[in-house]
């Protein structure tokens, strides 16, 4: 009979849609008083922020899916009891994206977390591969922009030629981009390929977090983004709007689809809560399917819940439908250490800007590798 005391973190923009959520909570459990408060909390700082005293964090937070190792490495987060309901219900790369050592450690929010083409239809007429596209836009005197200089959206490149990256235990990354992927493909190739793009004159380079602004331009035909410019792209775009999952590109003389870095967002329990039963139950109910469902309606937020994916109103939206067609393609969960990005970066903006020094490519991918690959202090 006693009062439930829970704290929940949420992002700011999240905090209406929350609450909602909460009340629904306190309606299906009548028996049960509740005392439920809702801080703010990005879910991009809740790793960093959590880990400075985990005993005075939330007992119910939201988090993105990078996280997810440092957090159970610090015993912050209580394994989920549900296993089997909460699995069978997700899809798969969330699940996985949730999983360390074959325990699932978090309840999946969203799948709608990662990069896919956007495209005019009036411009770009087959958006499957990156010679047409580059092509059609040179024709009608548009670009095809991509963020080169990141690790997140280069890495595209590997992954979908079969290279890997991997957090090794010294917080170095493990990684294979400078040899021969599991597919037979040398790392020189996906590089040769992607200067192929780069020196195109109807590609732009864009640099990261200035997609909304490239395009208000006008100039683009076509553009590698998120989500989060769909309605930026759809203004730009008008009746042309249209977006799938990425473009092969040509390598060693085929076409190789490029692959992604496939984000998801998902619930955690603090592991320190002195409610822990009860935490599970909400943290459960803020991503089953009604849950997911409310959140797509009211914040356009792409579920991981399988059924409330298959929903028309999901399936209509034309970006959230590509990005789920990417990351159930090519997307892979990157999991890479913190002295990743720099080097990945660096070598990005070469490529950019075509290898102006002309630097050997194996050169450019070797001080790469041997860059990332070392340990984290």
């Amino acid at each position: 009979g006693d009062t439930i005391a829970l704290r929940v973190w949420a992002a700011e923009e999240d905090q209406t849609l929350t609450n909602e959520l909460i009340e629904q909570f306190k309606e299906a459990n009548p028996d049960q008083t509740f005392d439920i408060t809702v801080g703010v909390e990005s879910e991009a700082n809740a790793k960093d922020d959590i880990l400075v005293d985990p005993t005075a964090a939330a007992d119910v937070f939201a988090f993105a899916s990078d996280q997810l190792i440092d957090l159970v490495d610090a015993g912050v987060l209580q394994a989920v009891q549900d296993v089997d309901t909460v699995s069978s219900q997700n899809v798969a790369g969330a699940v996985e994206a949730a999983t360390v050592d074959g325990t699932l450690y978090a309840y999946p929010m969203s799948a709608d977390n990662g990069y896919f083409l956007y495209y005019d239809s009036n411009v770009v007429t087959d958006p499957t591969n990156w010679d047409a596209i580059l092509t059609d836009c040179a024709a009608a005197g548009k670009k095809a922009g991509m963020v080169l200089a990141s690790g997140w959206y280069n890495a595209g490149f590997f992954y979908g030629a079969g290279f890997t990256t991997v957090l090794n235990d010294d917080g170095s990354t493990a990684m294979d981009w400078n040899g021969t992927s599991a597919d037979g493909i040398k790392g020189t190739d996906v590089v040769d390929g992607m200067l192929a793009i780069a020196t195109n004159p109807a590609f732009l380079p864009i640099t990261d977090g200035d997609t909304a602004n490239q395009i208000a331009t006008g100039e683009l035909g076509a553009i590698v983004s998120g989500t989060w410019d769909a309605a930026a792209v759809q203004e730009a775009f008008g009746d042309g709007y249209a977006a799938c999952a990425l473009p092969t590109y040509t390598c060693a003389g085929n076409q190789v689809p490029m692959g992604s870095a496939a984000g998801y967002k998902m619930i955690g329990v603090n592991a320190n809560s002195a409610q822990v039963g009860w935490a599970m139950e909400l943290a459960k109910f803020l991503t089953n399917e009604q849950s997911q469902e409310t959140r797509f309606a009211e914040r356009q937020i792409g579920p991981s819940n399988i059924a409330a994916g298959e929903s028309d109103e999901v399936k209509a939206n034309v970006a959230i439908a590509a990005v789920t067609a990417q990351n159930g393609a090519n997307g892979v969960v990157q999991i890479v250490g913190s002295g990743y990005w720099d080097p990945s970066k660096a070598f990005g903006e070469i490529i950019a800007q075509g290898n102006p020094d002309g630097t050997d490519v194996q050169t450019l991918l070797d001080n790469l590798v041997e860059s990332a690959s070392q340990p984290t202090e």
